[in-house]
């Protein structure tokens, strides 16, 4: 492993020709050697005392990491400030991790008052929460450096040293042919009940294993790292606890990330799905939905890695493709006899389909028991993964309690997969 400290000082941290020249050497070197990089970094930003000079020095630091980027795993330790363009570091890390008293920002609270008018502090305007809450930069916040440092080595175990490896290996006494008992009840029956999806990926991955990113940002979605049979794998998960698993800007944001990383370092992929569909709203279209949305869509769609994904309830419309369908390329799609795949739910298929004809009837009663009879028949016809599988939309479906054995049996299948690349400079991803 490669690493570097930036810290302390004359100038507290501030990177200079040579602070530039050293890091951007450690960067270099890494690469060529195939190791992970480990960064730990407090800096006041580029030193004004050499100048213009130093600008260029934190640019060839940002070139040498983009040249390590996808080649070897760079992690990135923030113990106090970080602050001005070298910042901008840390958003191509490829792991951030904050201890509770750093802060990271591009403009400084002076700036920010004098732009705007308005006071606010460094933690305010940049604080770990901040990172950890609104922005998702930070992987995760620890109290210290030996424990921030500490999440980040746990992180980058299960990623290889570089992107020719394969990623290690470890050893596991959970069983992989254990039944999947808890998974199976913590889901309940109503499509609309709320449950907590980390109860599931913690009883189908080794015990132990789960490692949650980002874990407050974009709480609708849960991705995080883990191993099956002792074999690493990126976990991306609908929350319907939160929005009932609506897919809205971030969460398609921090799920591309993931799936991007995984597939740069070899790591398969594993995909619990239960959304109903994209959150509506005029906001989250002006935010963007399309084309943060198209930043998942092309994440999947672009993975060459082992890819497995399991519907456990509700599979609706555009974000069901988008949650790694078989449409995206998912290798092997397994679905839960509960599971609904369909365009939309029942109840909206019945207004867009019979609207008119419900509205026609005059009796309120009436009405409203026609209405229940053609949910009823849309859904047993249209709303069950045993369709879905006749038409080759699920590979399998399977009892909840086997859900375990049936992810590790795909992901050993899958081992010694390979996808031919195309030939091309490289993929214009939506960012």
């Amino acid at each position: 492993m490669a690493m570097f400290r930036l810290e302390g000082g004359e100038h507290r941290g501030a990177l200079g020709p040579a602070e530039g020249l050293t890091v951007e050497r450690a960067l270099e070197m890494a690469t060529e050697l195939g190791v992970p990089v480990l960064g730990v970094v407090a800096t006041s930003g580029a030193d004004v005392g050499h100048g213009v000079a130093s600008l260029h020095a934190w640019g060839r630091v940002a070139r040498a990491l983009s040249a390590a980027s996808g080649v070897v795993p760079v992690a990135m330790v923030v113990t106090g400030p970080c602050v001005s363009g070298p910042a901008l570091l840390l958003g191509v890390a490829d792991i951030v991790v904050m201890t509770s008293e750093a802060f990271a920002y591009v403009s400084g609270p002076r700036a920010v008052q004098g732009f705007t008018g308005k006071e606010v502090g460094n933690r305010q305007l940049g604080g770990a929460d901040v990172h950890a809450l609104r922005t998702g930069l930070a992987w995760a916040v620890e109290d210290d450096e030996e424990a921030a440092i500490d999440a980040a080595l746990h992180a980058l175990s299960y990623f290889p040293p570089n992107n020719h490896e394969e990623p290690p290996i470890s050893l596991s006494d959970d069983p992989v042919g254990r039944d999947s008992e808890v998974a199976a009840s913590a889901v309940p029956a109503s499509s609309t009940a709320s449950y907590d999806v980390r109860v599931v990926i913690e009883d189908v991955v080794d015990a132990e294993s789960f490692f949650e990113v980002r874990r407050l940002h974009a709480p609708n979605v849960v991705t995080g790292m883990a191993t099956v049979g002792g074999q690493p794998v990126g976990v991306i998960a609908n929350q319907p606890s939160q929005t009932a698993g609506a897919i809205d800007v971030d969460a398609a944001s921090k799920a591309a990330r993931l799936v991007q990383l995984c597939d740069a370092f070899n790591v398969a992929l594993l995909t619990f799905v239960d959304t109903p569909g994209f959150q509506p709203g005029k906001d989250i279209e002006w935010q963007g939905m399309i084309r943060h949305g198209a930043e998942l869509v092309h994440a999947y769609a672009a993975a060459t890695v082992p890819r497995v994904s399991v519907i456990l309830r509700k599979a609706y419309g555009g974000a069901y493709i988008v949650m790694d369908s078989k449409g995206m390329g998912s290798d092997t799609c397994l679905a839960w006899p509960s599971a609904e795949v369909a365009v939309m739910g029942a109840q909206g298929a019945i207004n867009i389909l019979h609207g008119r004809r419900l509205a026609g009837v005059e009796d309120a009663a009436a009405r409203d028991q026609e209405r229940k009879a053609l949910e009823t028949d849309y859904a047993e016809r249209y709303c069950t993964p045993v369709i879905a599988a006749e038409r080759g939309f699920v590979d399998e479906v399977i009892e909840p309690v086997a859900t375990r054995r049936a992810v590790a049996d795909a992901l050993a299948a899958l081992r010694t997969k390979r996808e031919r690349l195309p030939d091309r400079r490289h993929a214009n991803t939506p960012l």
